[in-house]
């Protein structure tokens, strides 16, 4: 039984001027984070090979979203927010579970930020 097409792959398909969009949002943010150019790669590498994407397009979906969070947070967040998203979402030292974080990075500023004013 085939499967529905997953709506951002249709988009994709259908209305060449959103992928246009995306590809440029993205772009604003290459060499701010090597963990955001690698994730970066890995998009266009996907989107370049469209052959088969029924079967990977909610994973490419994902990854699309997460890529754009990045670029988003490293150009327009705190370092430390952008640095903690990148390392958690896009880099390798990072468990599958909301919240593992790699050790190293400066969380009591993320936290301070969030924390409301007395």
């Amino acid at each position: 039984m085939p499967h529905a097409p997953v709506p951002a792959l249709r988009a994709l398909r259908t209305e060449p001027a959103a992928l246009d969009a995306y590809l440029r949002e993205v772009g604003e943010a290459r060499g701010a984070d090597p963990r955001l150019d690698r994730a970066i790669r890995g998009v266009l590498s996907e989107l370049a090979d469209m052959e088969g994407a029924e079967g990977r397009a909610r994973r490419l979906a994902e990854r699309m979203a997460l890529v754009l969070q990045g670029a988003l947070l490293v150009r327009w967040a705190p370092p430390e927010v952008a640095d903690a998203f990148c390392a958690g979402r896009l880099g390798g030292d990072s468990g599958t579970s909301f919240g593992t974080l790699p050790p190293a990075l400066d969380l009591r500023a993320a936290v301070e930020r969030a924390r409301p004013a007395e």
